[in-house]
């Protein structure tokens, strides 16, 4: 990748990479109805929504956590099990700031939040590597995994 095309990529805002089509819960929906979203929708979390503002996110982890190994119901209202120490950026925010949130807080997704607290969106790991990674290395890196070929012992 040429030094310019990386600087143009560090400098791209979250807007441009974030995923906007986001299902999300309420705080009142059951667990087992947030836990079929996740089914369906081959989700790892869903972002919980009350009066257009984001309140948390409750991640499949949550729920097992949380829910099922506390000996909740699923008829639980997500509420109790989701997050509410909510780590987000700003559209116009530099995607160098969503994946400075994933490294320091260990969060494989980061919700894109306006100035008024709704949400617009959200960014993955996977949109990161996606968008500023060079292709060759994802490539290369991926083969390595599948092949077994001393990926975990690289130095």
């Amino acid at each position: 990748m040429a030094e310019s095309e990386a600087v143009s990529k560090a400098r791209m805002r979250c807007r441009e990479i974030m995923t906007s089509s986001v299902r999300t819960a309420s705080p009142d929906t059951p667990l087992m109805e947030v836990a079929a979203l996740m089914r369906d929708g081959d989700m790892g979390s869903v972002p919980v929504v009350n009066g257009g503002k984001l309140v948390g996110i409750v991640t499949d982890r949550d729920i097992v956590v949380r829910a099922v190994a506390a000996g909740k119901n699923a008829s639980t209202p997500i509420g109790e099990a989701m997050t509410s120490e909510i780590f987000s950026v700003k559209p116009d925010d530099f995607v160098f700031e969503a994946i400075r949130i994933m490294g320091d807080k260990q969060v494989r997704r980061v919700p894109v939040v306006t100035e008024s607290g709704e949400l617009a969106g959200i960014i993955a790991m996977a949109d990161v590597a996606l968008e500023m990674e060079d292709e060759r290395e994802i490539a290369e890196t991926l083969e390595e995994i599948s092949s077994g070929a001393g990926f975990w012992g690289k130095k």
